[in-house]
């Protein structure tokens, strides 16, 4: 070999050696981002719960229970589908909130609403139903999109509950979990349809909730102000 070719061997060895520090350096930092985004989450469903929890013990937010039932049965196992998908820091979020939505459900059976009408519990039953079929499904493509759908079923109650009174809702709760759920997607380590479909749903239900809250209060007041 000659002197020629030893140089070039060893100047294209160097020329490869940045690039694989690089790459590494960059995928290193997209892990961190992810990581970080995931902290972010899980903390904003901290401090959304929050006042939350304060205005459930004082009487102010009145919970519906047909709702949070349904998201103790479901919320965990998207939590979980999000895990098998490849979401890893993105699902973080999910179960500590888990953990949050089954202590609601319980504390709803004695700060809840007592407003049940019922279409509530034909959104429920209908839930339910779709419940049992989403338990006999082996594909997790199909579970998740129809414990998604499930999920935004039993947004349902509560919002016809919030728009007849949204004195019964903390505005500044759902607007957190609007947040947690743009965060948790940033976290996700993959975007597919098992880590992006469930958080999608509960940010669009949680925007329209926010927007009937706000809608409802200040269409009381100017109503109140004209009276």
């Amino acid at each position: 070999m000659t002197f020629a070719s030893v140089s070039s061997v060893a100047d294209s060895a160097q020329s490869k050696q940045p690039r694989n520090h690089s790459s590494h350096f960059c995928y290193t930092c997209k892990m961190d981002l992810k990581i970080i985004f995931g902290i972010l989450a899980t903390c904003l469903t901290l401090t959304g719960y929050v006042p939350y929890f304060r205005d459930i013990f004082v009487h102010k937010t009145k919970p519906h229970l047909y709702t949070w039932l349904v998201w103790a049965l479901t919320q965990g196992t998207a939590a979980f589908a999000m895990v098998r998908g490849g979401g890893k820091w993105g699902a973080i979020s999910l179960f500590v909130g888990t953990v949050l939505v089954i202590v609601i459900f319980f504390l709803c059976f004695k700060y809840g609403t007592k407003n049940i009408k019922r279409s509530d519990t034909i959104a429920l039953a209908t839930a339910l139903i779709a419940i049992l079929v989403w338990w006999q499904l082996d594909n997790p493509v199909l579970a998740v999109l129809l414990v998604s759908f499930i999920d935004g079923l039993g947004y349902i109650p509560t919002y016809r509950k919030t728009y007849a009174d949204p004195s019964t809702e903390t505005v500044s709760f759902w607007i957190c979990m609007i947040g947690t759920d743009i965060f948790a997607l940033l976290a996700n380590s993959a975007h597919n349809i098992l880590t992006m479909s469930y958080l999608v749903t509960l940010g669009i239900c949680n925007t329209v909730l926010v927007g009937i809250i706000l809608f409802r209060k200040r269409r009381i007041t100017m109503e109140r102000t004209i009276l």
